[in-house]
């Protein structure tokens, strides 16, 4: 089991989504964050005065699955959130030790789903 965690530009979400779901991956965590990177952010002018910008909006997904499922979830956020641009984002993938499903108390393999 693997716990995947992705940052990538807001409005690539929609694309990253329609990849996910065109490889039979439907469950995942989605959250607005900010954060820099090798963006480093911009400048605005706002009534006279330079505001510096240097947190910029990203979504995290946070995907967990089965070992079987690692590359192919791994391509379609690649393959979605792709611009050729800096800021596209990154992908980490994590050891998940333990899973457990609240309702059932199903643990493993079979609580991911």
């Amino acid at each position: 089991m693997k716990l995947i965690i992705a940052m990538i530009q807001p409005h690539k979400l929609p694309d990253v989504k329609k990849e996910l779901f065109d490889n039979e991956i439907y469950k995942m965590t989605v959250t607005n964050v900010v954060g820099c990177g090798q963006q480093k952010g911009y400048t605005e002018t706002y009534r006279g005065v330079i505001h510096e910008v240097n947190l910029l909006k990203k979504v995290r997904l946070e995907i967990a699955v089965n070992k079987e499922f690692v590359e192919s979830t791994i391509e379609a956020i690649k393959k979605g959130a792709y611009t050729g641009k800096i800021g596209d984002g990154k992908i980490f993938i994590l050891d998940l030790l333990r899973c457990i499903r609240i309702r059932t108390g199903e643990e493993g393999k079979n609580a991911i789903g």
